[in-house]
């Protein structure tokens, strides 16, 4: 269910924080964060972050295109193997 337009976007508050610090500083480092459900604002074009996805940080550079989703849809948690009549070589 998407967040109330009331509400405005959620970012969390250490997350914003770290965007500041690196703006000021001019740095292009990824910023480490565990927040995934924070969104992605107009500030963040251009900026990379890694987003944790449970085991790794994912490296997320982010675009216009992203403005309005979550951190957390670019970092995929679960990795697809194959479905099991995918296992089978050979042509019938």
């Amino acid at each position: 269910m998407a967040r109330s337009a009331k509400k405005g976007a959620y970012v969390e508050p250490s997350l914003m924080n770290k965007v500041q610090k690196v703006k000021e500083s001019g740095k292009k480092e990824a910023i480490k964060t565990w927040s995934r459900c924070s969104m992605v604002l107009p500030d963040f074009v251009g900026m990379t972050f890694a987003v944790h996805n449970g085991k790794t940080f994912t490296k997320v550079f982010v675009t216009e295109n992203m403005v309005g989703h979550y951190l957390g849809e670019f970092s995929p948690t679960r990795t697809f193997r194959l479905h099991s009549g995918q296992r089978k070589s050979g042509a019938k």
